[in-house]
């Protein structure tokens, strides 16, 4: 057997208000659901883009916890990467600039496609790339 693919994708970050500002004024995104200062959960296409607060989620559930989730967490920089097409691309670049994010890196892979990244206030690695460079389309 093997999966059918990623159903969720998980970052960290301590300060959840600035995460939430930064991903909704840069990326757009809303979150549709979140618990203050403990997680904000975000839709991107047909997956999840989780993002807890360590300092709690590192945490046993309570015993009498109504979701027995054990405990998990990250110290450090993450990294998720958005698909973009060649054209999108060039629009995401200009659009996160414009927000006053510095752009990392921007470069072509060797076996063609695109990616730029940037950071976000907990100091996780975005990048926008085309799915080429994974050999998908």
């Amino acid at each position: 057997m093997t999966p059918a693919g990623i159903l969720e994708t998980v970052l960290y970050a301590r300060d959840l208000s600035a995460i939430e500002e930064f991903y909704r004024r840069v990326l757009g995104l809303e979150p549709f659901a979140k618990a203050e200062g403990r997680q904000v959960f975000y839709k991107v296409g047909e997956q999840t883009l989780l993002i807890f607060n360590p300092l709690l989620t590192t945490k046993p559930p309570a015993d009498d916890a109504k979701l027995p989730v054990p405990p998990h967490g990250a110290d450090g920089e993450g990294h998720v990467c958005f698909r973009a097409s060649a054209d999108e691309i060039d629009k995401w670049r200009a659009h996160v600039e414009q927000q006053g994010v510095a752009i990392e890196a921007d470069f072509e892979w060797p076996d063609g496609g695109r990616s730029i990244y940037f950071r976000d206030p907990a100091g996780n690695c975005l990048e926008f790339a085309e799915p080429r460079i994974w050999g998908l389309k």
